[in-house]
């Protein structure tokens, strides 16, 4: 099986269950963003950070791809004919976003309390983290979007708001761990 298939070349893409749609729609640009953050998430994985965080890294990846898989399946070609889901994966589901309120909880516990914003950066992994998380809120309102539209399982906009609190969390906790000091917004005055 080749990689190209040439069926994309006039924009068009199919959806999980054969609908074509233009590159461009909504849908598309939602599956599209959640694997744009997948790849982040990898990049942090690839990082010299601890095996638990890679390993809770590793799990939030496959569940993109289930949210993924969601996203990419029209609602209205969800069920084959004989009334059995197209799409026969488990779905997101209420421990999945209670792994990652105790992973914050955990991370948070460790942490100084938190009284002005923080500037992203200091270090290159905890901007990658940072960058994950506008990635999953851009992911979040592209998602919010198609669900107005077409309807979907909430737990889905519900992991992805959890997992950028997460990303926020965690990179707090790795510039802890990296020594690197949070440089907290604070603004000016008027005159």
């Amino acid at each position: 099986m080749k990689i190209y298939t040439k069926t994309g070349d006039n924009g068009t893409t199919s959806l999980f269950g054969g609908t074509r749609v233009p590159k461009h729609h909504i849908r598309i640009d939602s599956y599209g963003t959640i694997d744009e953050l997948n790849s982040w998430l990898g990049l942090i994985g690839d990082q010299e950070i601890s095996d638990s965080y890679k390993e809770q890294l590793s799990t939030i990846q496959k569940k993109l791809f289930t949210i993924g898989a969601i996203l990419a399946t029209e609602p209205a070609k969800s069920l084959l004919k004989n009334g059995k889901e197209r799409l026969s994966i488990e779905k997101i589901n209420e421990a999945d976003i209670s792994f990652l309120e105790r992973a914050m909880d955990q991370m948070d516990g460790e942490l100084p309390q938190m009284t002005h914003f923080i500037l992203p950066g200091g270090h290159t992994t905890v901007s990658y983290c940072h960058i994950a998380r506008t990635v999953c809120r851009r992911a979040e309102r592209k998602t919010t979007i198609l669900h107005e539209n077409e309807p979907f399982d909430d737990s889905v906009l519900i992991y992805l708001n959890r997992l950028s609190d997460y990303l926020f969390v965690l990179a707090r906790k790795l510039s802890m761990e990296l020594k690197v000091e949070e440089i907290k917004w604070i603004p000016e005055k008027k005159d």
